[in-house]
């Protein structure tokens, strides 16, 4: 047995597989904040009770976390040193000597994750050819060191000037630090980010230096208890590129765990995508604390080298710390179910990113909540069962849902019905806008996509977000409301290894290119071996991130493996050139294009995955009933047909508005809309209205 588990803001979601059919056994449990491990266990005790085994029978744990993202956020990393190059100290502050607004006069970047107090400097320096002109003394390293440790330094950050080019330096300073200092956490860029760009390399190596001690002690902790539990098959995670690897691994580079959960959703989204025929996807990820929109093209999500963390405005690019590290590329809106509904100064309702998360939870959940959420409204316009949330684990409180909207509604002069649906339609324009605008930024037509919805909430409002977009059609997957912990099913092993070589394309040696991506496959085979998958079993895919010279960005592009030295030269050329002119439509000519990083995927065969429902019934088994739920389409209140999505029969059409309901989420489907399932069980709801 397999089984993938994501824990959440909100929820932890967990599914199973067995051998003998790969259908998965699917199940949800609200997150334990002060200890998320405690309900992660508790989970993983109650689905493979539904076995009648246990733990000592399952053969692989996948797990995907938001520990590193919130820990960087909610900035709860360790006390962290840094350790560079005399004269180099405050690049933290000075960063690119770009302003994200330059009208605003009170600009503000987030605070370095390492106090001024905390940096210190050391004589050494290593020249952009990679030759090291003077040698780092590791006797002052040791002074410095022990001057932080003195100050209760718990990790150390070394980062060197060049030292992409040649590690030595800083390989001489870590070896030196573990030596005098063996209970410290140390991390080198050259080994996190071995890439050109000062400002960048030394926030990726500090955030990961912030996030290492975190993170080995919780994955210590995981481990342990599992085993306390009878576990002894194989643990992996899944990290921000959409593959798996081994928890040794990460403990060295955690920052590649950035996106982890959002991620298996997207892989999952990216899966499906595949086996149901679908080019273009953009896939909408509604849980309990954020949204997650990303697009997918041929059946495969963007992975893009750099994710900004901590944004002080959410949607300003560069008003963040930029993490260099492979990351699915999704953007995230602050729009969940517990999200939480306020009024700014001028008296608008806005709602997010502020979230009750599941301690207290939103106020239906009767465990103390008060604030008025996008769940309580969704209760209030009888969207959701109370009797029948979280397939009846838990029962909604209708009262305390509105009491929480009450309180709002007086606030803002309104009704508590236009106060819910208010805060159901805010939070859909929230949720269309930003996704729209990740779509207009990569230069996608995002109405000939298909929308494929899943988490807790995502089909409660996808139809509403597809309609505000132009999107036609909208998928819910066999088991939407765990669809995280499904993607962990089918993320391959993998491990991202890149290089800077800085060359313009035309004067490139690719018998020297050849020697560098040899020894990144060495590196990848043995991050991958830690997982005990076959050298045979391996593929590898070359890439390198170009720009026309001058530029400030680049793209990355694929590159062939072998052929000729004009051939490989012209082809890398050509794929720069459609990738440029698909993301701006203009491609401008005689300019020289060079190269600034070399990038190697080395991955395993995904495992496969059976979502089929296997089984009919008739239509008579699908009604549950009726509900009175508001449809201002419709003029308001309706009694709305309840369907149970289990036994709806394959390709009967069912016309909106309806309500469909499952344990894990339910499927709105108003107006205008028709809803049917498929052979595998998938709903498919497609617009005909006018």
């Amino acid at each position: 047995m397999r089984i993938g588990y994501d824990i959440g803001g909100t929820f932890t979601d967990f599914a199973l597989v067995r051998p003998e059919d790969r259908r998965p056994i699917v199940h949800k449990v609200l997150t334990t904040p002060a200890d998320p491990s405690q309900g992660a266990l508790q989970g993983l005790r109650d689905i493979v009770e539904l076995t009648g085994t246990g733990l000592h029978a399952v053969a692989e744990l996948v797990h995907a976390t938001t520990l590193v993202t919130n820990a960087l956020i909610e900035r709860r990393g360790a006390r962290l040193g840094l350790l560079t190059t005399r004269g180099f100290r405050d690049v933290l502050e000075m960063g690119k000597e770009q302003r994200y607004d330059i009208y605003d006069l009170r600009l503000q970047f987030p605070k370095p994750l390492v106090p001024r107090r905390w940096r210190r400097e050391v004589r050494e320096r290593t020249l952009a050819s990679g030759e090291v002109l003077t040698s780092v003394d590791p006797q002052e390293v040791v002074r410095e060191v022990a001057s932080l440790v003195e100050e209760g330094i718990e990790s150390v950050a070394v980062c060197f000037l060049h030292s992409f080019r040649n590690p030595s330096n800083e390989l001489r300073a870590r070896d030196a630090i573990l030596t005098s200092f063996p209970g410290l956490f140390v991390c080198c860029s050259s080994e996190v980010a071995p890439e050109i760009r000062e400002y960048e390399r030394v926030v990726t190596t500090c955030a990961n230096g912030y996030v290492m001690p975190l993170v080995t002690t919780y994955l210590d902790r995981q481990r342990r208890a599992l085993a306390e539990e009878g576990f002894t098959g194989r643990f992996v995670m899944m990290q921000s590129s959409g593959g798996v690897a081994a928890p040794e691994t990460l403990q060295r580079v955690p920052i590649r765990l950035l996106e982890s959960g959002p991620a298996a959703g997207a892989l999952g989204a990216a899966w499906l995508a595949r086996r149901l025929g679908l080019e273009d996807v953009l896939s909408f990820d509604m849980g309990g604390t954020t949204a997650k929109a990303c697009l997918i093209e041929k059946g495969e999500p963007l992975i893009v080298p750099e994710m900004e963390v901590d944004r002080v405005h959410r949607f300003a690019r560069g008003s963040g710390l930029p993490v260099r590290t492979p990351v699915v590329d999704l953007i995230e809106i602050g729009a969940g179910g517990g999200s939480v509904a306020w009024l700014d100064s001028l008296g608008l309702l806005k709602v997010g990113p502020q979230s009750a998360g599941a301690d207290p939870g939103p106020a239906c959940y009767g465990r103390g909540g008060t604030s008025p959420t996008v769940t309580d409204a969704n209760l209030l316009l009888g969207y959701l069962n109370p009797e029948y949330f979280l397939g009846g684990r838990l029962t909604l409180q209708r009262r305390a849902a509105e009491r929480a909207i009450e309180s709002l509604a007086r606030s803002a002069g309104l009704s508590v019905q236009d106060a819910a649906w208010g805060v159901h339609k805010v939070v859909n324009e929230n949720m269309a806008a930003a996704a729209q605008m990740h779509a207009v930024e990569r230069g996608r037509d995002i109405r000939r996509f298909v929308m494929l919805a899943f988490g807790g909430a995502g089909p409660v409002h996808a139809a509403r977000v597809a309609r505000r977009l132009g999107i036609s059609t909208v998928v819910i997957p066999v088991a939407a409301g765990v669809a995280s912990a499904l993607g962990l099913l089918v993320a391959p092993p993998s491990f991202e290894v890149l290089i800077s070589r800085p060359a313009r394309l035309d004067e490139v040696d690719w018998e020297e290119v050849d020697v560098l991506f040899r020894k990144m496959e060495t590196q990848g085979r043995a991050e991958l071996s830690r997982l005990g998958v076959p050298a045979a079993a391996l593929s590898f895919a070359r890439s390198a991130d170009m720009r026309f010279h001058g530029q400030i960005h680049e793209l990355n592009v694929p590159l062939p493996h072998s052929g000729s030295h004009h051939d490989r030269t012209a082809l890398a050329a050509k794929a720069f050139r459609e990738r440029y002119l698909a993301l701006y439509h203009h491609c401008p000519n005689g300019f020289p294009i060079e190269v600034l990083t070399w990038r190697l995927r080395v991955h395993a065969p995904a495992p496969t995955l059976d979502l089929s429902v296997g089984q009919e019934r008739s239509k008579s088994d699908a009604v549950k009933g009726r509900r009175r739920a508001y449809f201002p389409e419709e003029g308001g209140w309706v009694d709305a047909l309840i369907l149970d999505r289990h036994a709806m029969t394959p390709r009967e059409i069912w016309e909106g508005p309806c309500i469909v309901e499952e344990p894990n989420t339910t499927t709105v489907v108003p107006p205008g809309y028709t809803v049917a399932s498929d052979d595998d069980g998938n709903l498919w709801l497609q617009w005909r209205g006018t």
